[in-house]
């Protein structure tokens, strides 16, 4: 879920009750005040199906991480010029991730395909690339799916029913860029075909939607009134401080609710999650000079008493990840579910299922 714009609202941090590194990391297994909404079972996230392990967002990493024993399977969406729902993090192919190999058709005009937006591109077009050509730098644990076409959103929601991984939910966040509307597809039409392939599938029950665009949710609780929806930000786009309401908000003021990203985000009809960015700098670590969480014992208590969960996004280190732990969150997303269930099993806490890979 690592986002492609930099945190710029940093001025505004002093505003935040933030611990400090020290704080955070000389209290091991501290004890929340207030007890989480569902105490007990802590949300272990597979971000991407777990990219640090295998190439992200393919049936193979999302296989894997069923077979290890997450509670959740975390997935971006995006809407092909067709309105396919295929799973992809980029709203624009990159070409770090994928290659192009040959035009769909001789001569297309749009051809090389890498570089355009999904939303210009059919399903046949995208399907052309190869997202598997190499491995994503900086994770050198993670198995490379050679030759790995785009997905869809039914291909994921179908392996974890052949699964039957009946425990394990889907957190799918649909990626409406609120901040460059033109680079993503409409929000109505985005919001709507997520919708249609989750109805579709049969397994409603299992499935949570996430955005950062608070307005794409409030149109999703239009339609589903019943899914469980998860407010994300990484803090910047609250837009603390500025004149009027944030694109990302869905109509509201951060400024209203005093900056609070919890008392902000509870006004949204059918929320029951907020996912923050774990802390600054986004890819920071508590070993960091200057490294602040965003989370605190404050936020999670004040979600707490709203029957909130907090979930932040996206932590690897095993030290911040217990620090985070320690403040009484609720999960956590992460690329690297196997060092969350090893301090989960160190901690002695229930671990999700892991589920047998299904006979053919």
């Amino acid at each position: 879920m690592s986002l492609r714009h930099t945190v710029a609202g940093l001025a505004f941090l002093p505003l935040l009750a933030l611990p400090t590194t020290a704080q955070a990391a000389t209290h091991p297994h501290f004890t929340p005040s207030h007890e989480s909404p569902h105490q007990g079972v802590f949300d272990l996230q597979a971000h991407r199906g777990g990219l640090g392990l295998t190439t992200e967002e393919s049936l193979e990493g999302f296989g894997k991480a069923l077979r290890l024993g997450v509670s959740t399977l975390e997935l971006d969406t995006q809407i092909t010029r067709d309105h396919k729902v295929v799973v992809n993090h980029d709203r624009q192919i990159s070409a770090q991730k994928c290659k192009d190999t040959a035009p769909l058709t001789p001569g297309d005009p749009q051809f090389p395909y890498v570089g355009k937006y999904i939303k210009d591109l059919s399903l046949a077009q995208i399907r052309t690339m190869d997202c598997g050509f190499q491995q994503l730098p900086g994770y050198p644990e993670q198995e490379q799916i050679k030759g790995f076409r785009m997905i869809e959103l039914k291909d994921v929601l179908d392996l974890v029913k052949r699964y039957k991984a009946k425990q394990v939910k889907l957190n799918i966040e649909t990626k409406v860029e609120a901040g460059a509307p033109e680079q993503t597809a409409p929000r109505e039409v985005f919001v709507r075909r997520v919708y249609e392939e989750i109805h579709r599938s049969g397994i409603e029950k299992q499935v949570t939607i996430q955005s950062f665009d608070w307005g794409a949710l409030k149109a999703m609780h239009e339609l589903a009134p019943k899914y469980p929806l998860v407010a994300l930000t990484n803090y910047d786009f609250l837009q603390v401080g500025k004149p009027g309401a944030s694109p990302w908000l869905g109509g509201i003021d951060a400024d209203d609710y005093d900056g609070d990203f919890v008392k902000a985000a509870a006004t949204v009809p059918g929320v029951t999650a907020l996912s923050p960015n774990y802390g600054f700098p986004q890819n920071g670590t508590v070993a960091d000079p200057g490294f602040r969480f965003y989370p605190d014992r404050k936020m999670v208590a004040d979600a707490h008493r709203r029957g909130l969960k907090v979930i932040p996004w996206t932590c690897d280190d095993p030290a911040t990840i217990e620090a985070l732990m320690d403040m009484g969150i609720d999960g956590i997303i992460t690329d690297y579910p196997n060092r969350v269930r090893d301090i989960m099993e160190d901690r002695g806490m229930r671990l999700p299922r892991a589920y047998p890979a299904p006979r053919h």
